[in-house]
């Protein structure tokens, strides 16, 4: 399919997607489509859902600085996690071009257009809520001369209990997050990126996951995780008055001991970590036993004290035996912000099933990313409180790791990082 009859595709299915994005172009598309002999061929909405590649995530509150997509972007149910290290004797010079074709390539495949030298793999589809989210990890400023803008909040994450890390598959320089509602779609984007990559970069480890598919339920829902338990109810939300200070950088940098290079203004930390869920253990639980162990219902995520899944968790709480309804150890309990000096970050995750394991069980889980201002106030003292007492430690097991700064969005004519590499 040429160029022309994929515009043609895009410019019949305007739609208001998830996101409030209105798409499809109506002007320049409409008028290609009046020259086709073909009649237009509607794209259905989830196709021709589109998130802005420059300006997605236009903050008006405090940050006073545009995010990349893929943060607060509803989770797609297809996504890719992939790290790249600098390739050896690559510097700034090599990261940057490299920067500056990832970003081309991306803002085009956002857009639903195929790149420069396309594979033809998504031909037939819009670009169905595609995003692609960049991020650097501790070493890339190292390898490109820029330790001096590295930003302390990228100080190495401290061990944990839970904690059974594979090296190969954590940490580093370059982070990459995919997400799409068409697999073929975040397929292609993958197969561009890993392409174009050349002989700057190679892929240090890549994870696989997925979500629920829109529609698939009568309303939109919070997403299942392969427990079955409803996952991220308690996520905060951009409504909330202190959204933007909790999970964003401001511009300027803040003050004080934990001020930020002015490149992150917008920007976030992402913290990514692979999560084993020892799923026969947990499937042999009875569901009241699973239940106490989240402190939340199964089949509709109500905290145990009652009401809906948005009702406030009662932690005083207690029953006819003198005991908490949501019991001490709790997951609910112990990661909810008020146990944790209001520390808040945003999850947004996917699940993975990568097969049988030589032991016979399934090696599925959770890709588990969670954004943050500050990863100091925001994953590490709440992965510290799990880690002494967690009811469901016993069930699950954090197997790679990873953190990176994740830079505000590219403005019109930039490239992501570019304040970084350049601007110094």
């Amino acid at each position: 399919m040429n160029d022309i009859s994929r515009r043609r595709l895009l410019g019949t299915a305007g739609a208001v997607g998830a996101g409030g994005l209105v798409v499809g172009a109506a002007g320049g598309a409409a008028a290609h489509a009046a020259t086709e002999a073909a009649p237009a061929t509607a794209l259905t909405t989830v196709g021709s859902t589109e998130v802005a590649f420059h300006s997605s995530g236009k903050s008006g509150g405090s940050t006073g600085a545009a995010h990349q997509a893929g943060i607060t972007t509803p989770a797609q149910s297809t996504g890719y996690l992939i790290a790249f290290d600098l390739a050896a004797g690559a510097g700034r010079t090599q990261a940057t071009a490299l920067l500056r074709r990832w970003s081309a390539s991306t803002e085009r495949m956002m857009a639903g257009e195929p790149t420069g030298d396309d594979t033809g793999i998504a031909l037939d589809a819009g670009p169905s809520s595609l995003t692609v989210t960049f991020g650097f990890g501790r070493s890339f400023f190292s390898r490109t001369g820029l330790t001096a803008q590295r930003p302390t909040q990228l100080d190495p994450l401290p061990d944990f209990a839970s904690d059974h890390l594979d090296a190969k598959r954590s940490n580093g320089d370059l982070w990459v997050q995919i997400g799409a509602d068409d697999p073929l779609v975040a397929f292609h984007a993958l197969r561009a990126l890993q392409n174009e990559a050349g002989s700057a970069a190679r892929v240090r480890w890549q994870m696989n996951g997925f979500n629920r598919s829109p529609g698939a339920t009568a309303k939109p829902m919070t997403v299942r995780n392969l427990m079955g338990q409803i996952d991220g109810t308690g996520n905060p939300k951009p409504s909330d008055s202190n959204f933007d200070r909790r999970i964003f950088v401001p511009a300027g940098g803040g003050k004080g001991a934990g001020a930020q290079p002015e490149w992150m203004a917008g920007g976030s930390y992402a913290v990514v970590r692979r999560i084993r869920m020892l799923l026969d253990d947990w499937e042999k639980l009875p569901l009241g036993k699973q239940e106490q162990v989240i402190g939340r219902r199964k089949k509709d995520g109500a905290p145990l004290t009652g009401g809906t899944e948005t009702t406030a968790m009662d932690l005083t709480k207690v029953g006819p035996d003198g005991k908490f309804v949501i019991p001490d150890n709790a997951h609910a309990r112990i990661s909810a912000p008020e146990q944790n000096g209001g520390a808040a970050l945003l999850r947004r995750t996917f699940s993975y099933h990568d097969g049988i394991g030589q032991d016979g069980t399934p090696d599925a889980g959770l890709l588990f990313v969670c954004w943050q201002a500050d990863p100091a106030q925001g994953f590490v003292p709440v992965q510290r409180k799990l880690d002494r007492g967690d009811a469901l430690s016993t069930f699950i097991r954090h197997e790679s790791s990873g953190l990176f700064a994740v830079p505000g969005a590219a403005g019109p004519g930039e490239y992501v990082g570019q304040r970084l590499l350049e601007g110094h």
